[in-house]
């Protein structure tokens, strides 16, 4: 419920709290004296656009802040989770919205900065405003859906039909753009990438031919050389008369004079002069091994002169290095593989379309199942509720056809009204009273009340173009909403208002050339001069007084 609802220079109110209470809320007051500003302000703390003219004027910003006793809800909680903002201390929310002139706004939940988005889905779980125009709307087929769904309360088939429905037309999707490639469109990609495949499948490469195949080039292209140089080193490590191996054994003949005399130091320098000679024979021999393997073959340089070519235009086609040239390949092999299996996929996709249709289908059936029993059970209900409405002989229908399948199912409904004995059945789109209106929109408030989870409902002059006995009627029926829900009813019936288990008159005043709001709760010794006032206007006499305190003891 909610518990505070604070309003700063919103329009004429300045400052304005009001301390709402459970049960039935009524707000009276004379016409202008400022009852829809309690309404402007909710909507701004339920999630609806701002508009700048709301700010009063010569004022900056307004600030509209709101206390919401939630307890234990744990769609409310999760909710908070889910978009990452404070949970509720205590069991309590509070919302704050400022519009700036502007036209600037933030949104606060918890003290923490929203989005106007997570307002409007936390403001659509804890309050149902319905507003004088708001009638209207129950001659939409989609409201009247989404009523008859709110009692019947479809969520899990609902749920499961438009999962399927959802599901299917993506598979129709998928499958449109296969069949929206052209056949020649087709062959022309096999062609290119059969091509590509087929030109990197013969080049016959490996991952590390971009170094491999350039040292080799190099070697070949430098045979004479390699040959001239390994040989001048062989020379000078072995096969020359000055060779370093000669002088190697020179010292190593001294050396081992040397450790006759010298002793134990000089045996580890001749064995590292003898380590040093094995070293330069095996250095000679490596050598000569170069120089036997190089051979000047200008036929062979050709070939990987051509062969580094063919490389460089696969990497300069498909990638800059092998191993990405490689990667093309697998791409394209399975680009090509499904193209070519292109038909197959058509066909699964057929038989997947005709599976996902079948359990839509039945789905679909099912749901409509249970919209006809709750259609029936609603129209039963509603009609009862009219007849405490002042149609004793009204009756309500709830009509469903099948349709196309949308994604709300495959049902339309179309809400049925006979008002009087004698009269044919019609649809409420072709009942031009807005009174008869309210009072078949209030009847079905009152029977969805007993169904859905939403604390708040607000009525906004709900009792237009009514009175007497009907606003009575209206009042009653209000007051039995109110039992299970915390009602807010903003009237100008004074049957209604007596109704109401807290009473809230606005007014407003002029001081020093500005005018202001206020909203204060009324007394209840005092209630019966508002509501004497509201029976006979501001200079009310006793006899509309007495009529005023009999109307409130409420049989």
């Amino acid at each position: 419920m909610i518990e505070t609802l604070r309003i700063r220079n919103l329009a004429i109110a300045e400052d304005v709290r009001v301390d709402l209470a459970p049960g039935l809320n009524v707000i009276t007051g004379e016409t202008g004296a400022g009852k829809s500003l309690l309404v402007a302000a909710l909507k701004l703390v339920l999630g609806e656009r701002a508009d700048k003219t709301l700010v009063r004027s010569g004022e900056k910003q307004c600030d509209v802040e709101a206390e919401f006793c939630v307890g234990e809800r744990s769609d409310i909680h999760g909710l908070l989770d889910e978009t990452g903002l404070p949970p509720c201390e205590d069991g309590r929310l509070v919302v704050r919205r400022v519009v700036s002139s502007t036209g600037a706004g933030r949104v606060f939940i918890n003290d923490a900065a929203a989005t106007l988005q997570a307002l409007a889905r936390i403001g659509d779980l804890l309050v149902d405003l319905h507003g004088p125009h708001e009638h209207q709307s129950l001659l939409n087929a989609s409201f009247q859906l989404s009523l008859l769904d709110a009692f019947g309360r479809t969520e899990a088939e609902r749920g499961a039909y438009g999962g399927l429905y959802r599901e299917m037309r993506d598979a129709e999707r998928e499958r449109d753009e296969l069949l929206r490639d052209d056949a020649g469109h087709i062959l022309q990609q096999i062609d290119m990438l059969s091509f590509q495949c087929r030109e990197i499948d013969d080049a016959s490469l490996t991952p590390g031919d971009d170094e491999e195949l350039d040292a080799e080039l190099t070697r070949a292209a430098n045979a004479t050389r390699i040959i001239e140089l390994a040989g001048a080193a062989r020379n000078a490590l072995t096969e020359d008369d000055a060779s370093a191996f000669q002088a190697l054994a020179a010292a190593q003949r001294a050396l081992g004079e040397l450790v006759a005399i010298y002793g134990a130091e000089a045996e580890a320098w001749l064995a590292e002069a003898r380590a040093l000679a094995v070293q330069t024979q095996s250095l000679s021999d490596a050598a000569a091994a170069a120089a036997d393997r190089t051979e000047s073959d200008p036929a062979r340089l050709q070939a990987l002169e051509n062969r580094m070519a063919a490389v460089h235009r696969l990497k300069k086609k498909y990638g800059a290095r092998v191993a990405d040239v490689l990667a093309y390949r697998a791409n394209a092999g399975e680009r090509l593989a499904a193209l070519a299996s292109r038909g197959e996929r058509l066909a699964g996709m057929e038989r997947r379309l005709a599976e996902l249709r079948g359990k839509r289908e039945e789905a679909g059936r099912v749901l409509s199942r249970v919209r006809r029993r709750a259609g029936d059970k609603l129209a039963k209900a509603v009609t009862k509720e009219l007849t405490d409405l002042g149609f004793p002989h009204g009756a309500f229908r709830v009509g469903l056809e099948s349709v196309e399948p949308r994604g709300d199912g495959v049902d339309a409904v179309d809400f049925g009204f006979a008002p009087n004995a004698g009269e044919p059945m019609r649809p409420l789109k072709a009942i031009a009273s807005s009174g008869e209106i309210s009072r078949v929109m209030l009847a079905i408030k009152t029977v969805l009340a007993g169904q859905d989870r939403i604390p708040v409902l607000v009525f906004d002059e709900v009792d237009a173009n009514v009175g007497g006995e009907m606003g009575a009627a209206i009042g009653r029926k209000l007051g039995r909403v109110a039992e299970n829900r915390q009602v807010l009813c903003i009237t100008h019936l004074p049957q209604v208002a007596v109704r109401g288990d807290t009473h809230f008159v606005a007014a407003k005043s002029v001081r020093d050339g500005r005018t202001f709001a206020v909203i204060e709760r009324v007394a209840e010794g005092a209630r019966a001069d508002e509501v004497a006032r509201m029976l006979a206007g501001r200079d009310a006499g006793d006899l509309a007084k007495k009529h005023a305190r009999e109307m409130l003891k409420r049989p």
